[in-house]
């Protein structure tokens, strides 16, 4: 069911996307099943992502780190996040062409790493709507959790879309064409379709961390410090195997039609590709993904990714600023393709040894 469209189509009456949009402000689910984590889906989005410290690839490694399984990169939450997302615009914010919708920033907030093992539970809030710049900006809060009621992380993702007009068709008949099936109109009849109203979920406890020994030494940072640039290169065939292991199947990504009738001047890289890129900068600097605390990036530009040639995307840093009480410093990073900021202000804060 769509909360709110049927009942508007079945009093006649004109339903308007932004006005049910604003009125579900508040409105909570929680996601109808928990994601497993994988030993080998770890891997595959860290080779997605191209992040190669050893914790997500080798298990002896995470054991040495204090880990009893491998990490999942940085930004590995948004395979459960887009599932969250894909329901919530199904079945609560409606009226809305998904292929048109971008994501303008995204939070995370680490309570502890995620790891190989983790039955991961996702309660989903219409935290915050607005309109502005001629768009609809909707805020989703998701609160993780583990099978042992813990919070693992917080999340709140800003989107932007446009309510009112009416779908191109040809564009509608694009995406439709190249689209993977399962997704849209021909799901599955078995495949749950409901998004239930819950009350929020009691969580038993904040799990108690240990410093990482692994991570820098407090002592050998100053404010000012510059991290070692790093340069990643994308393809056509990283976006495509993105796509897949990611499971965000819009086609602006791979799709040299659908882009053309979009508007856009070639495929971009996904937002949360470019993210787990810039994770895996901040982390092989630190010496150990679990030392990171919380990750927020606002994107600015897309990386157009063209047939003939890789995109570069360029990732530089510097310590903005140390905390001796917390012993955590935060970390200014900045990201260029193509001589154009693609992240407007990105920080991470960080667990220092």
């Amino acid at each position: 069911m769509n909360t709110g469209t049927d009942e508007a189509v079945a009093s006649g009456e004109t339903f308007d996307p932004a006005e049910h949009a604003a009125a579900m402000v508040g409105h909570h689910y929680r996601v109808d099943d928990y994601y497993e984590v994988g030993r080998e889906k770890v891997r595959e989005y860290a080779r997605a992502v191209q992040d190669y410290h050893p914790v997500h690839w080798e298990e002896d490694t995470a054991q040495e780190y204090g880990y009893d399984g491998l990490l999942a990169p940085l930004t590995f939450i948004s395979l459960v996040g887009i599932l969250a997302q894909r329901k919530l615009f199904e079945e609560v914010v409606t009226g809305y062409d998904l292929s048109q919708i971008m994501q303008t920033d995204q939070i995370l907030e680490f309570h502890r790493p995620i790891k190989v093992g983790d039955q991961l539970t996702c309660d989903v809030y219409l935290h915050s709507f607005r309109q502005a710049f001629g768009g609809d900006i909707i805020v989703t809060k998701n609160i993780v959790t583990d099978q042992r009621d813990e919070l693992v992380l917080t999340t709140y993702t800003t989107l932007i879309g446009r309510s009112g007009g009416d779908i191109d068709p040809n564009l509608a008949g694009a995406v439709r064409n190249v689209l993977m099936h399962g997704l849209g109109e021909d799901t599955p009849d078995h495949h749950p379709r409901t998004a239930p109203t819950a009350a929020p979920a009691p969580v038993a406890s904040v799990p108690e961390v240990a410093p990482s020994k692994h991570a820098l030494a407090f002592d050998s940072l100053s404010a000012g410090d510059e991290l070692p640039p790093r340069t990643v290169r994308l393809t056509r065939g990283d976006l495509v195997n993105y796509a897949g292991v990611s499971g965000d199947a819009n086609p602006i990504h791979w799709s040299d039609e659908v882009v053309k009738l979009v508007g856009l001047d070639n495929v971009v890289a996904h937002g949360m590709l470019t993210m787990g890129l810039g994770g895996g900068f901040v982390s092989s600097w630190l010496g150990d993904p679990g030392a990171v605390k919380e990750y927020n990036v606002r994107f600015t530009s897309p990386v157009y990714v063209g047939v003939d040639e890789p995109a570069e995307v360029e990732f530089t840093g510097k310590v903005k600023s140390v905390d001796p009480e917390t012993r955590t410093a935060v970390v200014a990073i900045v990201a260029k393709s193509a001589g154009r900021k693609i992240f407007g202000r990105a920080t991470a804060t960080v667990q220092l040894a």
